[in-house]
């Protein structure tokens, strides 16, 4: 893709939305924070788009004054189409000499990325956590180099087994719209084929004349007339909710999905944080259930590593993962985000307390970066905070299950042959029928139970 710091004459430079990598390839635009005449300078925030993924705010590559925006909020901008044009008083950019005039031979194509977003040499990245954690918490556990502000994406196409790419080239599927159940996400040729009757359809543009003669009052109707509101409202499905609804979409073509759930009583674990808010470890940080209960999942998926697995359809393997990406799915303005705590397994409770705050917070403001919001491994979905005893999630592709924590709620409890009030909850657990039998799936989850049950046992693993 060209670079998007496009020369323009009289120094003018027009600025292109840029790679942002992950395989996306449009955006919506979602605010300027500059406006014609406005001086900005070199890495000041311009304008906010929306992609599939997050919320991305955009730095001027360069110092001047706004000549010209070209695109409006809510508008879909392509990859590499022009958002603005700034005066700069440093001369134009010099054009490149072509391959003809170079003596030096052609260096592997490379698409231009703009600060920090985008490919980067196969370059793992990962977002910072709160300056609280130390060095070693800090580095990646898979396979890479940790490289500040880039983004994990190793081109600008989504990432597919050879044999679903040329499924798609012959069936005219894009593959960025279909979710993979494979290792880390990728497409595979099953997916392509559930995806055939889900394409997307293409977009029909409507000329600026014809939408304002939608827009104007039907001949001889009357002034001061009110019309009864409109009985249907259309929404077109963008952004977030359109690749959260691929996704859901592939979990339920794709995986043979099971579920048991087990309803426990948590008053020791109750008790247990009132105490631990007390303490020294725990000032400044908000102690919810959801942080003692995603403990008790990560020491349980020590005991049974195969709950931290991916089924690969291509190679027709199973593969464990000896690290848990622990997702916490967040409900935002915006639709589902599930961001994961990278290396979770390894986090003190306070330190998962803290990331678990840092996540949710980073997810409904729209800051999340596309890696918070890849490389899942197990996910946790609190429906409680909403009131609800119990659901039912879908596996996210790409995971082996998920569990859902219901509502915290004083009820009728038998304890000692007595009845008594107790603090209960209910945890349900989906999960992938073809690499995990019921027993596996029914163990690991009162072995969870028991652990919320009496936490002392869980301290004791720690």
């Amino acid at each position: 893709m060209d670079d998007p710091r496009a020369d323009v004459p009289n120094h003018v430079l027009e600025f292109r939305l840029p790679d942002l990598g992950e395989g996306l390839t449009d955006a919506e635009l979602q605010s300027w924070s500059v406006a014609v005449g406005d001086t900005v300078e070199l890495n000041q925030t311009i304008a906010e788009v929306e992609t599939a993924k997050a919320v991305v705010a955009l730095p001027s590559p360069f110092a001047g004054t706004v000549v010209e925006l070209l695109a409006e909020p809510g508008q879909t901008v392509p990859v590499g189409a022009p958002l603005i044009r700034v005066r700069t008083t440093a001369p134009a950019m010099p054009e490149a000499p072509s391959i003809a005039e170079s003596s030096e031979p052609p260096a592997p194509e490379r698409k231009s990325v703009l600060v920090g977003y985008g490919p980067e040499d196969e370059a793992v990245s990962r977002r910072r956590r709160p300056a609280a954690k130390s060095a070693q918490r800090q580095a990646e556990s898979g396979n890479g180099t940790h490289v500040p502000n880039a983004t994990a994406s190793p081109g600008a196409r989504a990432a597919a087994t050879p044999g679903a790419r040329k499924l798609a080239g012959e069936l005219g599927i894009d593959l960025w719209y279909v979710a993979g159940s494979g290792p880390e996400g990728a497409v595979t040729v099953e997916d392509v084929r559930s995806a055939v009757p889900v394409s997307p359809p293409r977009i029909r543009a409507v000329a600026p004349a014809a939408a304002e003669s939608e827009a104007q009052p039907e001949a001889g109707t009357e002034s001061g007339v009110v019309r009864p509101p409109a009985r249907e409202e259309r929404t077109p499905i963008t952004g977030i909710r359109k690749r959260t609804a691929a996704a859901m979409v592939a979990s339920a073509r794709t995986i043979p999905q099971a579920g048991a759930s087990i309803t426990v009583d948590c008053t020791a674990s109750m008790e247990l944080l009132d105490h631990l808010r007390t303490t020294a470890s725990f000032t400044g940080l908000t102690l919810t259930p959801l942080a003692l209960v995603a403990k008790s999942v990560l020491a349980a998926l020590a005991e049974f590593p195969g709950m931290n697995a991916y089924w690969d359809e291509a190679n027709q393997e199973i593969v464990t993962k000896h690290y848990v990406n622990l997702g916490i799915a967040v409900a935002t303005e915006r639709g589902l985000l599930v961001p994961n705590i990278k290396d979770a397994h390894a986090l003190s409770l306070s330190d998962l307390c803290r990331d678990i705050g840092w996540l949710v917070d980073v997810a409904r403001t729209g800051n999340a970066a596309p890696t918070d919001l890849r490389g899942g491994t197990f996910t946790i979905s609190n429906v409680g905070v909403f009131g609800v005893d119990t659901g039912m999630p879908l596996v996210n592709p790409g995971e082996a299950a998920i569990m859902c924590l219901g509502a915290i709620s004083r009820r009728p409890w038998v304890v000692r042959d007595e009845l008594a009030i107790r603090w209960v909850t209910t945890l349900t657990l989906s999960f992938d029928h073809r690499m995990i039998d019921g027993e596996q799936a029914a163990r690991f989850l009162a072995t969870v139970g028991s652990l919320i049950e009496d936490p002392i046992t869980l301290l004791s693993r720690l």
